[in-house]
This record gives C-alpha cells, sequence and structure tokens, in this order.
C-alpha cells in the first residue's frame, strides 16, 4: 500500500470510486480541480494505491484546512478494495498529515444510518459534537457531526 498527494492525472479515478460509493460526495472534475490547486480554503487530497500503481488509485480522502482547523470532505475506497482497511489507512495518514500542520481539531458529519464510517470514526476518536436535521438528500437524513480535537491527543500522546 501506497498512500501519497493526488494528482490531476488521479481526478477520473477519484470520480469513478466516489461514484461506486453512496455516501461518498460526487464531485465535478472542477470541484477536484480547485481541490488539488486551489489556496483557499487549502485542501489536501490523499490517494491510495495498492501494491499495483499501475492500477491507480483505489482510495481517497479530502480534506479542507481554515485557521488551523481541518474539515474531512470526502472520503471513499473502490466497491472491490472495501472491507480490506483502506480506509481506516486513509484517516490515519489524513491525521498524520494535518498534525504536521499543527492542526486545532478535525470536523466531519456522517449519515445516521452509516455505522461502518462511524465506528471507523469514533475509533480514531472523533467524538459526535451535533446533529444536522435533514442534511442529507436521497434518501432524506440527519448528520452527526463529529469533531476531534488533536491538541488534547497531542497532550495524551506527549
Amino acid at each position: 500500500m501506497r498512500i501519497r498527494r493526488a494528482s490531476a492525472h488521479d481526478i477520473p479515478r477519484l470520480i469513478a470510486i466516489a461514484q461506486e460509493s453512496a455516501s461518498a460526495g460526487h464531485w465535478t472534475v472542477s470541484q477536484y480541480e480547485q481541490a488539488l490547486t486551489g489556496v483557499h480554503p487549502r485542501r489536501l487530497v490523499l490517494a491510495l494505491e495498492t501494491e499495483n500503481p499501475a492500477r491507480g488509485a483505489v482510495g481517497f480522502v479530502v480534506a479542507a484546512e481554515i485557521a488551523g482547523e481541518w474539515e474531512l470532505e470526502n472520503i471513499a475506497v473502490s466497491a472491490s478494495e472495501q472491507r480490506r482497511g483502506h480506509a481506516d489507512r486513509l484517516i490515519g495518514a489524513l491525521l498524520e498529515e494535518v498534525r504536521k500542520s499543527r492542526a486545532k481539531s478535525v470536523y466531519l458529519e456522517v449519515r445516521v444510518s452509516n455505522n461502518p464510517a462511524r465506528r471507523l470514526y469514533e475509533k480514531w476518536g472523533f467524538q459526535q459534537s451535533g446533529i444536522r436535521p435533514g442534511y442529507y438528500h436521497n434518501p432524506a437524513e440527519d448528520a452527526i457531526l463529529y469533531k476531534k480535537s488533536l491538541l488534547t491527543a497531542a497532550r495524551e500522546i506527549g
């Protein structure tokens, strides 16, 4: 496995991966281009490859930073590669990268019904911080907000 910063070359593969996942955000080419090249908000796009890099990315994560706080905006793993710990690896790599930037915290939202994702985030120390009623559509569903304080985590480790 290799996790690296994504490039414009990866965009078609990222779109294909997201389309395989009902819970992923379905972004346009221009949204990915902006995520890879825009400066505000600053974004981090990581791609995960298997041992066969010719295959291209099999998963990705996107996060945005504003004023020392990050938001996990999108994460997806190819349907053929799910249930192999790839999302776990992507979350770990994301947290490692944002810690390097001296981030204070990371936020995200997830569908109430997405229990596998909720378990993953809770495993990494994210704590529920609120609910956004009716946030999702197709189907309509509430979002659970999560927050991970990196300042607390750093004090606990150090």
